[in-house]
């Protein structure tokens, strides 16, 4: 990985944020990563003054310099990115994808067959290198190149290799997560407020309730079931609001909001069809 020269096609909010990941961990120098955009200059020069990293137009980019390929800009334009693409990398040089519902075999299909392609998927969480990211292999790649990504991804977060086809239920858990639970916040913060608390008070206990939870399940050896077992006593405090809960269909409201957002997902996954003009 110290070797490695990475460039940005796109130079939007996820890339900063994976880009502030690398720089954070300390696992890339700056002289490493350069950021690219059509022609978004001002753009440019912004991350190029907060990072301290090579920020050019992609016409400017010299792509036999590059290891890796990061492909961050919005999914409406990757015909026209794989047709520049095309004709300029090789198949020895990786491609990253973070685009949302383009397939590693459209990609491999509309450049070179032998094309490395590995798609990720970090959430929003990533602003704050507590990202939990998927890693997708493409057909292409061995083990050292995934588990490479991996350990790039890492610099945002966690990372997991799932399959390609895991990635709805990925998106319905981890990718549409976050807004689960600030939702959640929402109702615990009005409940709160309404019983006489500050919100900004009642936000922080909430957080810190949450917080302390999620640290419970990843730290001690019992499962979510265990733990919860062990705070509810019978016809105790817990007892009374898990049964509430279930009254009015907490579980299964949650159950139904990851697959409802996994079946959206799949919805607009469709692969794009594959290019008939492929010749360089």
């Amino acid at each position: 990985m110290n070797n490695k020269r990475i460039a940005f096609l796109g130079a939007g909010n996820m890339a900063e944020a994976i880009i502030s990941g690398f720089i954070q961990s300390g696992k890339l120098s700056t002289e490493q990563i350069v950021v690219t955009n059509r022609s978004n200059q001002e753009r440019l020069n912004e991350l190029k003054n907060k990072y301290d990293i090579k920020a050019v137009t992609k016409d400017q980019l010299d792509y036999t310099t590059i290891d890796i390929f990061i492909l961050a800009m919005k999914p409406k334009d990757i015909d026209g990115v794989m047709e520049e693409l095309r004709q300029k990398i090789t198949a020895d040089q990786l491609l990253i994808s973070v685009l949302a519902g383009i397939s590693t075999t459209y990609m491999e299909e509309n450049l070179n067959d032998l094309q490395q392609v590995i798609r990720v998927m970090p959430n929003t969480s990533s602003m704050i290198q507590e990202s939990a990211t998927a890693v997708s292999p493409g057909k292409n790649v061995d083990m050292n190149q995934v588990l490479l990504v991996k350990e790039l991804m890492k610099c945002i977060g966690e990372a997991y290799i799932l399959d390609e086809d895991k990635m709805d239920i990925y998106t319905g858990i981890a990718g549409s997560g976050p807004a689960y639970f600030y939702n959640l916040m929402e109702h615990v913060e009005e409940v709160g407020h309404q019983a006489g608390l500050d919100r900004e008070l009642v936000r922080e206990i909430g957080a810190q309730t949450l917080y302390g939870a999620a640290k419970m399940i990843m730290e001690q050896e019992e499962t979510p079931k265990e733990l919860r077992e062990n705070i509810t006593s019978p016809n105790g405090t817990t007892a009374d609001g898990l049964d509430a809960l279930n009254e009015h269909g907490g579980g299964m409201a949650i159950i139904e909001a990851i697959k409802s957002a996994a079946s959206r997902s799949k919805a607009l996954s469709k692969k794009p069809e594959k290019k008939l003009a492929l010749q360089k």
